[in-house]
Protein backbone atom coordinates (compact mmCIF):
# COMPACT_ATOMS: atom_id res chain seq x y z
CA UNK A 1 0.00 0.00 0.00
CA UNK A 2 1.30 3.32 -1.51
CA UNK A 3 0.92 6.23 0.76
CA UNK A 4 1.62 9.41 1.31
CA UNK A 5 1.83 9.65 5.23
CA UNK A 6 2.32 7.39 7.51
CA UNK A 7 5.40 9.10 10.21
CA UNK A 8 2.79 9.31 12.86
CA UNK A 9 0.80 5.86 12.74
CA UNK A 10 2.09 2.65 14.54
CA UNK A 11 0.15 0.28 12.57
CA UNK A 12 -0.64 0.20 9.06
CA UNK A 13 -4.25 0.64 7.56
CA UNK A 14 -6.63 -2.69 7.76
CA UNK A 15 -6.98 -4.01 4.25
CA UNK A 16 -10.49 -3.91 3.56
CA UNK A 17 -10.26 0.18 5.26
CA UNK A 18 -7.93 1.45 2.96
CA UNK A 19 -9.51 0.14 -0.34
CA UNK A 20 -12.77 2.19 1.07
CA UNK A 21 -10.35 4.96 1.27
CA UNK A 22 -8.47 4.57 -2.10
CA UNK A 23 -9.63 6.19 -5.26
CA UNK A 24 -7.08 5.83 -7.53
CA UNK A 25 -9.33 3.04 -9.60
CA UNK A 26 -11.35 6.17 -10.68
CA UNK A 27 -8.95 9.11 -10.04
CA UNK A 28 -6.90 7.88 -12.48
CA UNK A 29 -8.44 9.40 -15.08
CA UNK A 30 -6.79 12.38 -14.13
CA UNK A 31 -3.38 11.83 -14.55
CA UNK A 32 -2.68 14.13 -17.66
CA UNK A 33 -4.40 17.09 -15.43
CA UNK A 34 -2.20 15.62 -12.32
CA UNK A 35 1.12 15.59 -14.09
CA UNK A 36 0.49 18.90 -15.90
CA UNK A 37 -0.01 20.59 -12.22
CA UNK A 38 3.09 18.78 -10.95
CA UNK A 39 4.99 20.37 -13.53
CA UNK A 40 4.00 23.74 -13.30
CA UNK A 41 4.68 23.64 -9.54
CA UNK A 42 7.91 22.28 -10.33
CA UNK A 43 8.41 24.79 -12.60
CA UNK A 44 7.29 27.65 -9.38
CA UNK A 45 9.57 25.95 -7.23
CA UNK A 46 12.78 26.06 -9.06
CA UNK A 47 11.28 29.49 -10.38
CA UNK A 48 11.06 30.87 -6.70
CA UNK A 49 14.38 29.04 -5.42
CA UNK A 50 12.51 27.20 -3.00
CA UNK A 51 14.22 23.87 -4.77
CA UNK A 52 17.41 24.43 -7.31
CA UNK A 53 17.01 24.79 -10.82
CA UNK A 54 18.83 21.19 -11.37
CA UNK A 55 16.17 19.72 -8.97
CA UNK A 56 13.19 21.33 -10.42
CA UNK A 57 14.51 20.09 -14.29
CA UNK A 58 14.93 16.51 -13.14
CA UNK A 59 11.34 16.45 -11.91
CA UNK A 60 9.99 18.37 -14.59
CA UNK A 61 11.69 15.57 -17.21
CA UNK A 62 10.69 12.56 -14.99
CA UNK A 63 7.01 13.72 -14.84
CA UNK A 64 7.14 14.46 -19.06
CA UNK A 65 8.70 10.82 -19.01
CA UNK A 66 5.83 9.23 -16.35
CA UNK A 67 3.16 11.19 -18.72
CA UNK A 68 4.48 9.47 -22.30
CA UNK A 69 5.29 6.01 -20.53
CA UNK A 70 1.62 5.96 -19.28
CA UNK A 71 0.35 7.23 -22.89
CA UNK A 72 2.29 4.21 -24.35
CA UNK A 73 1.14 1.70 -21.73
CA UNK A 74 4.21 1.14 -21.28
CA UNK A 75 3.47 1.94 -17.42
CA UNK A 76 0.18 1.63 -15.91
CA UNK A 77 -1.46 2.61 -12.61
CA UNK A 78 -2.29 -0.45 -10.18
CA UNK A 79 -4.27 -0.92 -7.10
CA UNK A 80 -1.39 -0.46 -4.79
CA UNK A 81 -1.13 3.00 -4.57
CA UNK A 82 -3.35 4.70 -3.13
CA UNK A 83 -4.28 8.03 -5.08
CA UNK A 84 -3.28 9.11 -8.47
CA UNK A 85 -1.07 11.59 -6.67
CA UNK A 86 1.16 9.11 -4.62
CA UNK A 87 1.32 7.03 -7.73
CA UNK A 88 2.96 9.98 -9.36
CA UNK A 89 5.15 11.07 -6.52
CA UNK A 90 6.09 7.57 -5.65
CA UNK A 91 7.21 6.54 -9.04
CA UNK A 92 9.06 9.76 -9.74
CA UNK A 93 10.57 9.19 -6.41
CA UNK A 94 11.54 5.54 -7.48
CA UNK A 95 13.03 6.73 -10.84
CA UNK A 96 15.06 10.41 -10.00
CA UNK A 97 15.52 9.52 -6.05
CA UNK A 98 15.64 12.13 -3.49
CA UNK A 99 14.72 14.84 -6.14
CA UNK A 100 11.05 13.65 -6.32
CA UNK A 101 10.51 13.68 -2.89
CA UNK A 102 10.65 17.66 -3.05
CA UNK A 103 7.89 17.73 -5.55
CA UNK A 104 5.09 18.17 -2.91
CA UNK A 105 7.02 21.30 -1.18
CA UNK A 106 4.53 23.72 -0.37
CA UNK A 107 1.32 21.64 -1.69
CA UNK A 108 -1.14 19.82 -0.20
CA UNK A 109 -3.06 16.84 -1.71
CA UNK A 110 -6.10 19.13 -0.96
CA UNK A 111 -4.82 21.92 -3.36
CA UNK A 112 -3.74 19.30 -6.12
CA UNK A 113 -7.02 17.60 -6.05
CA UNK A 114 -9.11 20.76 -6.38
CA UNK A 115 -6.90 21.72 -9.32
CA UNK A 116 -6.72 18.15 -11.00
CA UNK A 117 -10.63 18.29 -10.15
CA UNK A 118 -10.93 21.66 -12.12
CA UNK A 119 -8.47 21.45 -15.24
CA UNK A 120 -10.32 17.97 -16.02
CA UNK A 121 -13.71 19.68 -15.92
CA UNK A 122 -12.34 22.41 -17.91
CA UNK A 123 -11.35 19.69 -20.58
CA UNK A 124 -14.78 18.38 -20.39
CA UNK A 125 -16.40 21.61 -20.99
CA UNK A 126 -14.69 21.86 -23.90
CA UNK A 127 -15.42 18.39 -25.11
CA UNK A 128 -19.39 18.94 -23.91
CA UNK A 129 -19.06 22.22 -26.07
CA UNK A 130 -17.68 20.59 -29.16
CA UNK A 131 -20.21 17.82 -28.90
CA UNK A 132 -23.08 20.59 -29.13
CA UNK A 133 -21.77 22.60 -31.85
CA UNK A 134 -21.53 19.47 -33.83
CA UNK A 135 -25.07 18.75 -33.16
CA UNK A 136 -25.89 21.96 -34.35
CA UNK A 137 -24.19 21.59 -37.24
CA UNK A 138 -26.55 18.72 -38.22
CA UNK A 139 -29.75 20.65 -36.98
CA UNK A 140 -28.78 23.77 -38.63
CA UNK A 141 -28.88 21.64 -42.44
CA UNK A 142 -32.10 20.14 -41.47
CA UNK A 143 -32.78 23.64 -40.87
CA UNK A 144 -31.95 25.03 -44.14
CA UNK A 145 -33.19 22.40 -46.23
CA UNK A 146 -37.54 21.89 -44.34
CA UNK A 147 -39.02 25.83 -44.89
CA UNK A 148 -41.18 24.32 -46.72
CA UNK A 149 -42.07 21.51 -45.26
CA UNK A 150 -45.20 21.51 -43.14
CA UNK A 151 -46.11 19.57 -40.04
CA UNK A 152 -48.65 20.21 -37.29
CA UNK A 153 -47.40 22.23 -34.40
CA UNK A 154 -48.14 20.72 -31.22
CA UNK A 155 -49.82 21.66 -27.69
CA UNK A 156 -50.91 19.08 -24.95
CA UNK A 157 -49.61 16.71 -27.85
CA UNK A 158 -52.87 17.80 -29.89
CA UNK A 159 -52.53 19.04 -33.17
CA UNK A 160 -52.63 22.87 -32.43
CA UNK A 161 -51.31 25.01 -35.61
CA UNK A 162 -49.56 24.72 -38.60
CA UNK A 163 -45.71 24.89 -38.53
CA UNK A 164 -42.69 23.44 -41.03
CA UNK A 165 -39.94 20.98 -39.64
CA UNK A 166 -37.20 24.12 -40.44
CA UNK A 167 -39.32 25.78 -37.51
CA UNK A 168 -39.81 22.93 -34.92
CA UNK A 169 -35.84 22.01 -35.36
CA UNK A 170 -35.02 25.50 -34.82
CA UNK A 171 -36.59 25.25 -31.02
CA UNK A 172 -34.15 22.90 -30.14
CA UNK A 173 -31.08 24.78 -32.13
CA UNK A 174 -32.26 27.67 -29.55
CA UNK A 175 -31.91 25.31 -26.48
CA UNK A 176 -28.67 24.08 -27.27
CA UNK A 177 -27.64 27.79 -27.56
CA UNK A 178 -28.64 28.09 -24.46
CA UNK A 179 -26.69 24.64 -22.89
CA UNK A 180 -23.25 26.16 -24.75
CA UNK A 181 -23.57 29.93 -23.23
CA UNK A 182 -24.24 28.30 -20.42
CA UNK A 183 -21.05 25.72 -20.53
CA UNK A 184 -18.99 28.94 -21.39
CA UNK A 185 -20.30 30.60 -18.62
CA UNK A 186 -19.16 27.96 -15.96
CA UNK A 187 -15.98 27.75 -18.13
CA UNK A 188 -15.28 30.98 -17.28
CA UNK A 189 -16.57 31.73 -13.34
CA UNK A 190 -14.56 28.65 -13.01
CA UNK A 191 -11.61 29.59 -14.38
CA UNK A 192 -8.95 30.51 -11.22
CA UNK A 193 -6.31 28.33 -9.86
CA UNK A 194 -6.72 26.93 -6.22
CA UNK A 195 -3.02 25.60 -6.42
CA UNK A 196 -0.55 27.11 -3.75
CA UNK A 197 -3.81 27.13 -1.33
CA UNK A 198 -2.56 24.15 0.83
CA UNK A 199 -4.32 21.74 2.70
CA UNK A 200 -7.10 24.69 4.19
CA UNK A 201 -4.85 27.88 5.12
CA UNK A 202 -1.95 28.63 2.26
CA UNK A 203 1.96 28.15 2.85
CA UNK A 204 4.95 29.53 4.63
CA UNK A 205 6.68 29.20 1.54
CA UNK A 206 7.12 31.95 -0.73
CA UNK A 207 5.32 30.45 -3.65
CA UNK A 208 4.26 32.38 -6.63
CA UNK A 209 0.46 31.50 -7.32
CA UNK A 210 0.13 34.04 -10.40
CA UNK A 211 3.37 32.50 -11.95
CA UNK A 212 1.72 28.49 -11.98
CA UNK A 213 -1.74 29.77 -12.95
CA UNK A 214 -0.63 31.36 -15.85
CA UNK A 215 1.41 28.72 -16.96
CA UNK A 216 -1.91 26.35 -16.19
CA UNK A 217 -3.94 28.79 -18.29
CA UNK A 218 -6.22 30.22 -15.50
CA UNK A 219 -7.61 33.09 -17.00
CA UNK A 220 -8.67 35.02 -13.96
CA UNK A 221 -5.47 34.10 -11.89
CA UNK A 222 -4.72 32.20 -8.41
CA UNK A 223 -8.19 31.72 -6.02
CA UNK A 224 -8.53 34.28 -3.32
CA UNK A 225 -9.57 32.05 -0.65
CA UNK A 226 -7.92 29.43 0.73
CA UNK A 227 -9.99 27.22 2.52
CA UNK A 228 -12.82 28.13 -0.52
CA UNK A 229 -10.00 27.39 -2.98
CA UNK A 230 -9.68 23.14 -1.16
CA UNK A 231 -13.78 22.68 -0.75
CA UNK A 232 -15.35 24.23 -3.33
CA UNK A 233 -17.15 21.86 -5.79
CA UNK A 234 -19.57 24.75 -7.01
CA UNK A 235 -18.28 24.74 -10.77
CA UNK A 236 -18.53 21.00 -10.26
CA UNK A 237 -22.29 21.31 -9.24
CA UNK A 238 -22.80 23.97 -11.85
CA UNK A 239 -21.52 21.89 -14.56
CA UNK A 240 -23.66 18.53 -13.41
CA UNK A 241 -26.76 21.18 -13.80
CA UNK A 242 -25.93 22.16 -17.42
CA UNK A 243 -25.34 18.63 -18.14
CA UNK A 244 -28.50 17.88 -16.76
CA UNK A 245 -30.16 20.68 -18.97
CA UNK A 246 -28.81 19.50 -21.79
CA UNK A 247 -30.27 15.60 -21.02
CA UNK A 248 -33.22 17.22 -20.48
CA UNK A 249 -33.04 19.46 -23.84
CA UNK A 250 -32.39 15.71 -25.38
CA UNK A 251 -34.66 13.24 -23.85
CA UNK A 252 -37.74 15.86 -25.24
CA UNK A 253 -36.06 15.44 -28.78
CA UNK A 254 -35.38 11.83 -28.17
CA UNK A 255 -39.44 11.59 -27.29
CA UNK A 256 -40.62 13.14 -30.16
CA UNK A 257 -38.85 11.18 -32.30
CA UNK A 258 -40.02 8.34 -30.44
CA UNK A 259 -43.62 9.44 -31.29
CA UNK A 260 -42.39 10.34 -34.95
CA UNK A 261 -41.04 6.91 -35.83
CA UNK A 262 -44.48 4.99 -34.31
CA UNK A 263 -46.52 3.77 -36.96
CA UNK A 264 -49.56 6.07 -36.08
CA UNK A 265 -47.18 8.99 -37.15
CA UNK A 266 -45.07 8.10 -39.47
CA UNK A 267 -42.81 11.20 -39.51
CA UNK A 268 -39.49 9.81 -39.55
CA UNK A 269 -37.82 6.91 -40.45
CA UNK A 270 -35.10 6.09 -38.55
CA UNK A 271 -31.46 4.72 -40.06
CA UNK A 272 -31.10 1.03 -39.76
CA UNK A 273 -27.42 1.67 -37.76
CA UNK A 274 -29.46 3.28 -34.85
CA UNK A 275 -32.40 0.91 -34.69
CA UNK A 276 -32.73 -2.51 -32.91
CA UNK A 277 -35.02 -5.41 -33.95
CA UNK A 278 -36.88 -8.27 -31.38
CA UNK A 279 -35.36 -11.07 -30.32
CA UNK A 280 -39.34 -12.62 -31.24
CA UNK A 281 -40.95 -10.10 -33.44
CA UNK A 282 -39.80 -10.15 -37.27
CA UNK A 283 -41.27 -7.03 -37.90
CA UNK A 284 -39.70 -4.63 -35.41
CA UNK A 285 -38.02 -1.87 -35.77
CA UNK A 286 -37.08 0.16 -32.32
CA UNK A 287 -35.55 3.29 -31.91
CA UNK A 288 -33.66 2.04 -28.72
CA UNK A 289 -31.03 4.36 -29.31
CA UNK A 290 -33.40 7.70 -28.60
CA UNK A 291 -35.19 5.72 -26.06
CA UNK A 292 -31.36 4.95 -24.26
CA UNK A 293 -30.58 8.87 -24.21
CA UNK A 294 -34.04 9.20 -23.34
CA UNK A 295 -33.34 6.80 -19.92
CA UNK A 296 -30.22 7.86 -19.63
CA UNK A 297 -31.23 11.24 -18.84
CA UNK A 298 -31.80 9.97 -15.17
CA UNK A 299 -28.34 8.86 -14.56
CA UNK A 300 -27.36 12.70 -14.82
CA UNK A 301 -30.00 14.15 -12.86
CA UNK A 302 -28.64 11.27 -10.08
CA UNK A 303 -25.24 13.15 -10.73
CA UNK A 304 -25.80 16.12 -9.55
CA UNK A 305 -28.61 15.19 -7.04
CA UNK A 306 -25.93 13.04 -5.17
CA UNK A 307 -23.58 15.80 -5.43
CA UNK A 308 -25.42 18.49 -3.73
CA UNK A 309 -26.42 16.03 -0.88
CA UNK A 310 -23.20 15.54 -0.35
CA UNK A 311 -21.95 19.09 0.01
CA UNK A 312 -24.88 20.52 1.96
CA UNK A 313 -23.86 19.33 4.80
CA UNK A 314 -19.76 19.46 5.05
CA UNK A 315 -18.23 22.52 7.44
CA UNK A 316 -15.13 24.53 5.84
CA UNK A 317 -12.69 23.35 4.68
CA UNK A 318 -11.94 20.14 3.08
CA UNK A 319 -13.58 16.21 4.23
CA UNK A 320 -13.08 13.44 2.80
CA UNK A 321 -16.55 13.01 1.88
CA UNK A 322 -15.45 15.36 -0.93
CA UNK A 323 -13.99 12.25 -2.69
CA UNK A 324 -17.70 10.85 -3.84
CA UNK A 325 -17.13 13.95 -6.34
CA UNK A 326 -15.22 11.89 -8.95
CA UNK A 327 -17.18 8.61 -9.65
CA UNK A 328 -20.17 9.98 -10.46
CA UNK A 329 -18.84 13.50 -12.03
CA UNK A 330 -16.63 11.38 -14.32
CA UNK A 331 -20.01 8.87 -15.15
CA UNK A 332 -21.87 12.11 -16.26
CA UNK A 333 -19.94 13.54 -18.10
CA UNK A 334 -19.29 10.26 -20.19
CA UNK A 335 -22.87 9.42 -20.59
CA UNK A 336 -23.82 13.10 -21.77
CA UNK A 337 -20.91 12.92 -24.39
CA UNK A 338 -21.62 9.65 -25.36
CA UNK A 339 -25.96 10.48 -25.88
CA UNK A 340 -24.55 13.12 -27.71
CA UNK A 341 -21.96 11.56 -30.22
CA UNK A 342 -24.75 8.72 -30.60
CA UNK A 343 -28.45 11.43 -30.94
CA UNK A 344 -26.18 13.21 -33.73
CA UNK A 345 -25.23 10.19 -35.50
CA UNK A 346 -29.04 9.33 -35.24
CA UNK A 347 -30.19 12.63 -36.38
CA UNK A 348 -28.05 13.23 -39.51
CA UNK A 349 -29.05 9.74 -41.21
CA UNK A 350 -32.74 9.95 -40.14
CA UNK A 351 -35.31 10.70 -42.83
CA UNK A 352 -38.39 12.75 -42.47
CA UNK A 353 -41.85 11.61 -44.21
CA UNK A 354 -42.97 15.46 -45.62
CA UNK A 355 -45.92 13.77 -47.15
CA UNK A 356 -47.39 12.36 -43.94
CA UNK A 357 -46.44 15.87 -41.89
CA UNK A 358 -48.18 18.00 -44.04
CA UNK A 359 -51.32 15.43 -44.29
CA UNK A 360 -51.25 14.86 -40.36
CA UNK A 361 -51.38 19.08 -40.55
CA UNK A 362 -54.39 18.90 -42.86
CA UNK A 363 -56.49 16.66 -41.10
CA UNK A 364 -56.08 18.06 -37.27
CA UNK A 365 -57.72 21.23 -38.07
CA UNK A 366 -54.35 23.26 -37.10
CA UNK A 367 -56.28 26.03 -39.75
CA UNK A 368 -59.34 26.61 -37.03
CA UNK A 369 -57.47 29.42 -35.72
CA UNK A 370 -56.59 30.89 -39.14
CA UNK A 371 -60.71 31.00 -40.29
CA UNK A 372 -61.22 32.59 -37.01
CA UNK A 373 -58.66 35.35 -38.21
CA UNK A 374 -60.19 35.62 -41.45
CA UNK A 375 -63.78 36.48 -39.66
CA UNK A 376 -61.55 38.88 -37.82
CA UNK A 377 -60.23 40.85 -40.47
CA UNK A 378 -63.64 41.14 -42.20
CA UNK A 379 -64.48 42.61 -38.81
CA UNK A 380 -66.17 39.91 -36.98
CA UNK A 381 -65.40 40.48 -33.01
CA UNK A 382 -62.49 37.59 -32.12
CA UNK A 383 -64.71 35.86 -29.19
CA UNK A 384 -67.37 35.65 -32.00
CA UNK A 385 -64.92 34.52 -34.54
CA UNK A 386 -63.54 31.62 -32.21
CA UNK A 387 -67.14 30.65 -31.29
CA UNK A 388 -68.31 30.08 -35.02
CA UNK A 389 -64.84 28.62 -36.46
CA UNK A 390 -65.47 26.26 -33.03
CA UNK A 391 -69.14 25.24 -34.77
CA UNK A 392 -66.92 24.86 -38.12
CA UNK A 393 -64.51 21.98 -36.86
CA UNK A 394 -67.97 20.41 -35.02
CA UNK A 395 -69.56 20.07 -38.41
CA UNK A 396 -66.33 18.88 -39.77
CA UNK A 397 -66.05 16.20 -37.46
CA UNK A 398 -69.49 15.32 -37.85
CA UNK A 399 -69.17 14.93 -42.02
CA UNK A 400 -65.48 13.34 -41.74
CA UNK A 401 -63.53 15.90 -43.21
CA UNK A 402 -61.30 18.45 -42.70
CA UNK A 403 -62.25 22.21 -42.88
CA UNK A 404 -61.02 23.12 -46.05
CA UNK A 405 -63.34 19.97 -47.38
CA UNK A 406 -66.43 21.68 -46.10
CA UNK A 407 -68.50 23.45 -48.19
CA UNK A 408 -69.41 27.18 -48.57
CA UNK A 409 -72.96 26.63 -47.69
CA UNK A 410 -71.50 24.87 -44.42
CA UNK A 411 -69.57 28.31 -43.81
CA UNK A 412 -72.49 30.46 -44.57
CA UNK A 413 -75.01 28.92 -42.54
CA UNK A 414 -72.21 29.68 -39.72
CA UNK A 415 -71.42 33.13 -40.82
CA UNK A 416 -72.48 35.20 -44.26
CA UNK A 417 -69.36 37.01 -43.51
CA UNK A 418 -67.42 34.10 -45.92
CA UNK A 419 -66.58 33.98 -49.12
CA UNK A 420 -64.73 31.80 -51.76
CA UNK A 421 -61.86 32.79 -50.44
CA UNK A 422 -61.94 31.05 -47.28
CA UNK A 423 -60.30 28.10 -48.98
CA UNK A 424 -57.11 30.35 -50.05
CA UNK A 425 -57.14 31.81 -46.34
CA UNK A 426 -57.27 28.19 -44.36
CA UNK A 427 -54.81 26.84 -46.89
CA UNK A 428 -51.72 25.06 -45.25
CA UNK A 429 -49.41 27.00 -47.43
CA UNK A 430 -51.01 30.42 -46.38
CA UNK A 431 -51.51 29.08 -42.70
CA UNK A 432 -47.65 29.13 -42.47
CA UNK A 433 -46.71 31.74 -44.77
CA UNK A 434 -49.03 34.73 -43.56
CA UNK A 435 -46.76 34.42 -40.03
CA UNK A 436 -44.47 36.47 -40.63
CA UNK A 437 -43.84 38.20 -36.92
CA UNK A 438 -40.26 37.79 -36.29
CA UNK A 439 -39.78 34.05 -34.62
CA UNK A 440 -43.01 32.60 -36.65
CA UNK A 441 -42.36 29.69 -39.00
CA UNK A 442 -43.08 31.20 -42.55
CA UNK A 443 -39.79 31.18 -45.09
CA UNK A 444 -39.74 35.02 -45.03
CA UNK A 445 -39.23 34.93 -40.54
CA UNK A 446 -37.01 31.35 -41.11
CA UNK A 447 -34.61 32.86 -43.71
CA UNK A 448 -33.77 35.41 -40.97
CA UNK A 449 -33.42 33.27 -38.84
CA UNK A 450 -31.19 30.77 -40.97
CA UNK A 451 -29.16 34.13 -41.62
CA UNK A 452 -28.41 34.75 -37.39
CA UNK A 453 -27.64 30.81 -37.17
CA UNK A 454 -25.04 30.80 -39.85
CA UNK A 455 -23.61 33.79 -38.24
CA UNK A 456 -23.84 32.65 -35.23
CA UNK A 457 -21.76 28.84 -36.19
CA UNK A 458 -18.97 30.93 -38.02
CA UNK A 459 -18.34 32.92 -35.25
CA UNK A 460 -18.07 30.33 -32.78
CA UNK A 461 -15.73 28.93 -35.10
CA UNK A 462 -13.56 32.22 -35.09
CA UNK A 463 -14.22 31.25 -30.95
CA UNK A 464 -12.88 27.80 -31.22
CA UNK A 465 -9.49 28.91 -33.23
CA UNK A 466 -8.50 31.39 -30.28
CA UNK A 467 -9.24 29.00 -27.69
CA UNK A 468 -6.86 26.62 -29.25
Amino acid sequence: MAQLWGGRFTEATDRSAYEFNASSSFDKKMYREDIAGSIAHAKMLGKCGIISPDESEKIINGLVKIREDLESDALHITDEYEDIHSFVESVLTSRIGDAGKKLHTGRSRNDQVALDMKLYTRNQIKLTDKSLKDLQKTLFSIIKANTGTYMPGFTHLQKAQPVTLSHHMAAYFEMFIRDRERLKSIFERMNSCPLGSGALAGTTYPLDREYTAKLLLFDRGPTRNSMDSVSDRDYLIEFLSALSIIMMHLSRFCEEIIIWNSNEYRFVEIDDRYSTGSSIMPQKKNPDIAELVRGKTGRVYGSLISLLTTMKGIPLAYDKDMQEDKELSFDAMKTVNDCLREFCGMLSTMSFNSRAMEESAKQGFTNATDAADYLVKKGVPFRDAHSISGRLVLKAIEKGVSLDGLSLSDYKEESDVFEQDIYEAISLQTCVEKRITFGAPSRESMEKIISYYEDYLKKEEEFDKKQL
